[in-house]
Formats: structure tokens, sequence, C-alpha cells
């Protein structure tokens, strides 16, 4: 792919519409998932004693962007212009946001259903190997309910093929009253609106960024307290909207094949977990 030919190279459009499709229900009482496998893998709504908690596609925001909890992999955020360097050569990414290409291939793809079971759900993705992305590989996923508590764990395999990595989560939390959230650092922004190195000290919200972060997200909404926890190291917090906000534990920056790669050798793979408990 040349790198100085971004013109005609375009993805999926994050602001088209998305239906759900056919809803998968795992849980039962007080606490119940509904994923829709068909749209990205992601899970379309929580309800946690009769309460949703995501933004759904029936509220009036139907780009894939913009409901549910999706995957984001094999990149997270956005990588600036399409564009890294991989492996001795140039590589060119479609663009889809502006003139960037956002939260990677997965969130438009349909997710085949390996295992349903009444509180749990395993789905796999064959990732593509052409324009789009052309590494190949394999991503899977599980959600499960207890108690109170949806897990989550994702994982992208690499094949015969070397290829960079970065996954995560993109989360549409209906309206917060508030959030604990301590950060070690943020990702200052540049002119383009993605994040740089060096990090510095967080900055007060509202926020569209990547924060370095080890601790317990804590969400607050109409009495109810969700506590976030995850093995990654980087979360993006978006709050910029009246009616959401995003909050997202990936395994590295936005723009990571250019600020900080990781590099799956063929048959390695990167796995993460993503929690919420309810209090």
């Amino acid at each position: 792919m040349a790198p100085d030919s971004p013109s005609g190279l375009h993805a999926a459009d994050p602001h088209a519409p998305l239906a759900p499709g056919p809803l998968l229900l795992i849980g039962d009482g007080e606490l119940q998932v509904e994923v829709a496998a068909q749209a990205g893998g992601r899970i379309a709504q929580i309800r946690y004693r009769g309460v949703e908690q995501l933004v759904g596609p029936e509220d009036g925001f139907p780009g894939a962007i913009a409901w549910g909890s999706y995957p984001m992999l094999p990149w997270v955020g956005r990588i600036r212009h399409g564009r890294f360097e991989f492996a001795g050569r140039a590589w060119q990414l479609p663009v889809n946001m502006g003139a960037h290409a956002i939260h990677g291939v997965s969130m438009w793809l349909p997710w085949d259903v390996e295992n349903h079971q009444a509180n749990a759900i395993e789905l796999s993705l064959r990732l593509p190997q052409d324009q789009r992305w052309p590494f190949g590989g394999t991503a899977r996923q599980r959600i499960e309910v207890r108690a109170g508590q949806v897990s989550m764990t994702l994982s992208v395999s690499a094949d015969a093929q070397a290829m960079p990595v970065a996954l995560g989560w993109h989360p549409w939390f209906r309206k917060p009253d508030r959030i604990e959230f301590d950060p070690a650092a943020i990702y200052p922004r540049d002119g383009e609106g993605i994040g740089v190195k060096p990090t510095v000290a967080p900055t007060p919200g509202p926020w569209d960024d990547c924060f370095v972060n080890t601790h317990e997200v804590v969400v607050h909404r109409g009495g109810q307290q969700l506590r976030l926890a995850s093995d990654c190291d980087h979360w993006v917090v978006y709050d910029e909207t009246a009616h959401s906000t995003c909050i997202e534990p990936q395994t590295g920056p936005a723009d990571a094949f250019n600020l900080a790669p990781r590099v799956l050798e063929p048959g390695q793979s990167l796995q993460a977990w993503f929690r919420m408990e309810w209090d």
C-alpha cells in the first residue's frame, strides 16, 4: 500500500447507521446484558436493577461509533493520517475520521457466536487481510455475567505474519452524575487533536483524551455506583457530550502504532480484561 496516496482509501463511515441485528441475552434477575454480535460484537445494552447503563441503538445516535460498548481492534483511537512504519516499510490504512483512521476494523464487522449460555457468550472474528487491514489475524472475546458484575476478556492473535496491535473497549455510558478518576498522566493533544509524547500531569476536563491510569474508575449515576477495572494501563475519557461519557480501557494510547508500538510475532496473542461491577 503506497503511503503517499491516501485519496481513495476510505474505511466504513463511523457515523453511518449500524443496525444492531438480533440481540442475544445473557444474565438474569437484576443484571442483564444484550449482545449485538452482528454489529461489531458489541454490547447493545446493560440493565442493572432495571436501569439502562449505555446509550442504546434506539436513543437517536445511530452511527456505529456512538452506541453500546464495542471492542476496538487491532488498533484503538486514531492512527494519524492512517500511516505508520512497520517491518521496515510504510503502511497506509483507509481514513474515516477526518484525515485519520479510527478504532480499528472490528466495530463494523459481524462476529461469530462460538458459545452462548445463560450467563456467558463467546465470540470470534477473523480479521480481514485486505486494504482495511493487511495483516489478518483472529480476535476473540468472552462476556460473562455474575452477581452484580460483567466481566470481559478480549484477545488478538497473529497468523503467519507479524503485526502491530492495540486493543480496548469503547463503552458509551449514559451521562454520569460524576466520576472518580485519578490518572497518573495525560497525553497532551496537538493541533490535530491527537495525543503526543511526553505525557504530562493531568489537566482539567472536559476531556477527549488518553490517560495513563492503573486505578479503578468509579461512576455515580442515579444512586447507583459502578466500578470499572482493567489490566489495561491506558484509559480514554470522552465527556464532551451532554448525554454520555465514554470511559475506555485500552492496551496503549491512540496512535499507538506510532507512539508506543507493540508487535505480535507469528502465532503470538495479546489479551486484556475489563470488569464492570455495581456496588
